[in-house]
C-alpha cells in the first residue's frame, strides 16, 4: 500500500516539511508533498523516527536528573568541581554573565544560577541557605540608585547632530572638526537642572551598530536629528532601523526650523511612514522642534530626554567594581594606548585591574571628558584611561577583576577560544545555506533581509515580489522580515546592521566595492547579488521552506580599471586598462561595473599586452581588453573577471 508524503506526515503528527527534510537527510528522494512512499519505506521511517523520539525522551530524563545540592555558596573552584568543568571555562562563563572579583570568593547568586542553568543543572538549596539568599537579595536591591541616561545622537549627515551637541555643551567642537563632520566617537557628560545626561556623538551611527553587533547595549535613548528643510533622507531611515533593531527608544529632534524653507509637518508625516508617529498625532514618539544654531527648543528637548529616562527607570550599583563599554581607542605617542570607557555600572578607581576583549591591564590614569584627572568615577560616567596591555576594540566589554593573575587566566582562555573559533567562524556567517539548515533543525524562525536595489522602480518590484512570498509562507513556521531597504550601492552601514541583526544582504543590479566586500567578510555577513528577480525570489522562498538547490559559487579572480579607450575599425572598442588586483584571464567571464552598478556581463573577446595576445595579466600591469558584444565602455569603469563553480548541496550532519 502506497501513501503520499503529506498523508504519512499526518499519521506521524508532524509538519510535512519536517518529513521532507528527514527523508532528504536519510537519502530518500522525494519531489514534494504529493510524492508516493511504499509500505517498506513508511515502516522504516516510523522505526527511525520512533527511535529518535525515545532518544530525545531519554536525554530529557537525564537532564531532569541533573540536580546538584548546594549547602553553601561556592567559589569558582568549588563550582568547577561540582559541575566537573575545567576552572578556566567556569571563569570565562562567569565573566560573561557579570561581576567576578576572585576565583576564591563566593560567586554572586545571580551569576551562580545563570552558570548552573547554562550547564543544564538544577540547583537544590538547603532551607537555611535559601533564607540567607532571599535576605541577601533584598539587601543587594537596596544598593541600587538611579543612574543618568546615555543618549546617542543619530541621523543623516549635515542635519546638525554635532551642532546640537555643541549647543548643549556650550563648546566649540564643531569648529574644531574637519569639515564640520564628526571624526570619532566622543562621550560627554552634562548637568541640566542638577540631573546628569551622557551624550555619545557618533560619526553617523556605524560605531553605535558595531557595538551592538558585539552583543552590548551602548545607549539608553537615541535622539534622531532630522533637518526641517531637508526631511527624511537615506541615513535617516538607516538610523531609525538601527535604533529599532537595538530596541532603543527614539526621540526626534526636528532641527533647522529657523530656515525659510523649513517644513516640520512634512517631516512628521514622512516619519510616520517608518513607524514614528508624533504624540500630538496620537502616537508614542516624542518630537521636538529645535534650532541648534539659535538655541531654540533645546530646553524642551532635554526635558523630553529626562522624561524618557524616568520612564525607563535606569538603575546602577555604585558599590560594586565597575563594568562598562569601550567607546573609542587610540594610540598616543606619549601615553601609549588610550581608551574612552563608558562606565555602565559600579565604580572605577585608579589602580584597578581590568579586562576588555583580549586585553587586560591596570588603570594608570583616568581623565573625564573635560580633561580633569580623576581617582574614582561612578555609573554613566565617560572617562579616558591608560594602562592597556594591547589595543582593545570599540564595543569590547570592560570589567574590573580582582588581580593581575585572574586577568591573565581569563585573557589566556579567551585567546585560546579565539584561535579555535577560526574554523567555526567560517561556518557561522548568516548565509542562506546556514539559515535553511537551521530552519530544518528548528533553530531559527525568522529570515532577516537588508534589501538594496539600483533604482526605486527595481526596489518597488522586489518589495512586491517578497510581499507575495511572505503571504504564501504565512502557514509555515518561519517568517521573513525586511529590516532595511534602500536605493543605491551596498554600504558599510548596511554590513554593520546585517552583522548586528544576523541578517543577509540582498542586492539587485549592484556590485559592492572591494572595501565593502572585505568588511562583509570580516563581519561574517553574506551578500547575495542578483540581476533577475525570479532567481532572487526562488532563493528566498527555498530558504524559508528549508531547502536550497545546489549553489553556484562565484570566484572573483581580479579587477581592472579602464583608463583609456581605443576605437578600432572592424574590431570595436578596446579598454586600455590597469589591473588593480588579482590576475585576469581570457577564460574568465567579465562584468562591467559603473558607479557601483553592473551595466553588462559577458565574455572576454580579447586580452593583449603590447599588441600581443595574453593568456592572463597580473595586478600592477596594463593591458588592452575587448568585451564580446559590448562597446559602450567608459573611462573609470571597473572590469571584474570571475568564474562560476557549482557547489554540491551539503548534508546537515556535515555542518557543525
Amino acid at each position: 500500500m502506497k501513501m503520499r508524503v503529506y498523508e504519512v506526515a499526518e499519521s506521524l503528527k508532524i509538519p510535512t516539511k519536517e518529513l521532507i527534510a528527514f527523508l532528504k537527510k536519510e537519502g530518500i528522494k522525494v519531489q514534494n508533498h504529493m510524492s508516493n512512499l511504499d509500505e517498506d519505506t513508511i515502516e522504516l521511517i516510523k522505526e527511525v523516527m520512533n527511535a529518535e523520539r525515545r532518544k530525545a525522551e531519554e536525554k530529557g530524563e537525564e537532564q531532569r536528573a541533573k540536580t546538584i545540592e548546594i549547602n553553601k555558596i561556592p567559589n569558582l573552584r568549588d563550582l568547577s568541581s561540582l559541575l566537573k568543568v575545567p576552572l578556566p571555562e567556569i571563569i570565562q562563563k562567569a565573566i560573561n554573565f557579570g561581576l567576578i572579583t576572585s576565583v576564591d570568593k563566593e560567586i554572586p547568586v545571580d551569576i551562580l544560577e545563570k552558570i548552573i542553568q547554562e550547564y543544564k543543572f538544577k540547583a537544590k538549596y538547603s532551607k537555611e541557605l535559601k533564607n540567607k539568599l532571599d535576605s541577601s537579595k533584598k539587601i543587594e536591591g537596596e544598593k541600587f540608585i538611579s543612574k543618568p541616561p546615555v543618549v546617542t545622537i543619530i541621523g543623516h549627515v549635515d542635519h546638525g547632530k554635532t551642532t546640537l551637541l555643541d549647543t548643549i555643551r556650550k563648546t566649540k567642537v564643531t569648529e574644531e572638526e574637519i569639515g564640520g563632520i564628526t571624526q570619532s566617537i566622543g562621550a560627554y557628560q552634562i548637568i541640566i537642572d542638577n540631573k546628569k545626561i551622557v551624550f555619545i556623538d557618533t560619526p553617523g551611527h556605524e560605531a553605535f551598530t558595531a557595538m551592538r553587533a558585539r552583543g552590548v547595549k551602548a545607549t539608553d535613548i537615541a535622539v534622531l536629528v532630522v533637518a526641517a528643510d531637508d526631511g527624511v533622507m537615506p541615513q535617516t531611515i538607516e538610523a531609525i532601523n538601527h535604533a529599532k533593531a537595538a530596541n532603543v527608544p527614539i526621540i526626534v529632534a526636528i532641527n533647522k526650523i529657523d530656515k525659510a524653507n523649513a517644513n516640520p509637518e512634512k517631516v512628521k508625516k514622512d516619519l510616520a511612514n517608518y513607524g514614528l508617529v508624533s504624540e500630538e498625532w496620537g502616537g508614542e514618539t516624542l518630537m521636538i522642534e529645535i534650532s541648534a544654531l539659535q538655541n531654540k527648543g533645546i530646553k524642551e528637548l532635554l526635558e523630553a530626554i529626562s522624561l524618557q529616562a524616568e520612564m525607563l527607570e535606569l538603575k546602577a550599583n555604585p558599590k560594586i567594581p565597575a563594568r562598562g563599554l569601550i567607546i573609542e581607542t587610540k594610540l598616543d605617542k606619549k601615553r601609549g594606548i588610550v581608551s574612552s570607557v563608558l562606565i555602565q555600572d559600579g565604580s572605577l578607581k585608579v589602580g584597578d585591574y581590568f579586562i576588555a576583549g583580549l586585553s587586560y591591564g591596570k588603570i594608570r590614569s583616568m581623565v573625564d571628558d573635560k580633561g580633569k584627572m580623576l581617582k574614582e568615577a561612578g555609573p554613566s560616567t565617560p572617562v579616558e584611561i591608560t594602562g592597556f596591555s594591547q589595543m582593545p576594540h570599540a564595543g569590547d566589554y570592560f570589567q574590573i577583576v580582582a588581580d593581575e593573575k585572574l586577568a591573565k587566566i581569563i585573557i589566556e582562555e579567551r585567546q585560546n577560544k579565539e584561535k579555535s573559533k577560526v574554523r567555526e567562524d567560517e561556518l557561522s556567517e548568516a548565509s542562506l545555506e546556514k539559515l535553511f539548515l537551521e530552519i530544518k533543525q528548528g533553530k531559527v524562525d525568522k529570515l532577516k533581509i537588508i534589501l538594496k536595489a539600483d533604482t526605486q522602480g527595481s526596489l518597488e518590484a522586489l518589495q512586491e515580489a517578497l510581499d507575495k512570498v511572505k503571504a504564501e509562507m504565512e502557514k509555515e513556521e518561519v517568517e521573513m522580515e525586511v529590516i532595511h531597504q534602500g536605493v543605491g550601492n551596498i554600504t558599510e552601514t548596511d554590513v554593520m546592521l546585517a552583522s548586528a541583526s544576523e541578517a543577509i544582504i540582498v542586492g539587485f543590479n549592484l556590485r559592492p566595492d572591494l572595501n565593502i566586500q572585505k568588511v562583509a567578510k570580516n563581519e561574517k555577513v553574506e551578500i547575495r547579488l542578483y540581476r533577475i528577480i525570479y532567481e532572487l525570489v526562488e532563493d528566498i522562498k527555498s530558504a524559508l521552506q528549508g531547502y536550497l538547490k545546489p549553489k553556484v559559487k562565484e570566484y572573483v579572480d581580479g579587477q581592472a580599471e579602464v583608463r583609456e579607450i581605443f576605437k578600432i575599425p572592424k574590431v570595436g572598442t578596446i579598454a586600455g586598462s590597469y589591473v588593480l588586483n588579482g590576475k585576469i584571464s581570457k577564460k574568465d567571464k567579465v562584468r562591467v561595473i559603473r558607479d557601483g552598478k553592473v551595466v553588462y556581463e559577458g565574455e572576454v573577446a580579447s586580452l593583449k599586452r603590447f599588441k600581443e595576445d595574453a593568456k592572463e595579466v597580473s595586478a600592477g600591469f596594463e593591458c588592452g581588453i575587448g568585451i564580446e558584444n559590448f562597446n559602450d565602455i567608459k573611462l573609470k569603469d571597473i572590469l571584474e573577471f570571475y568564474n562560476l563553480e557549482e557547489v554540491k548541496e551539503r548534508k546537515v550532519e556535515s555542518i557543525k
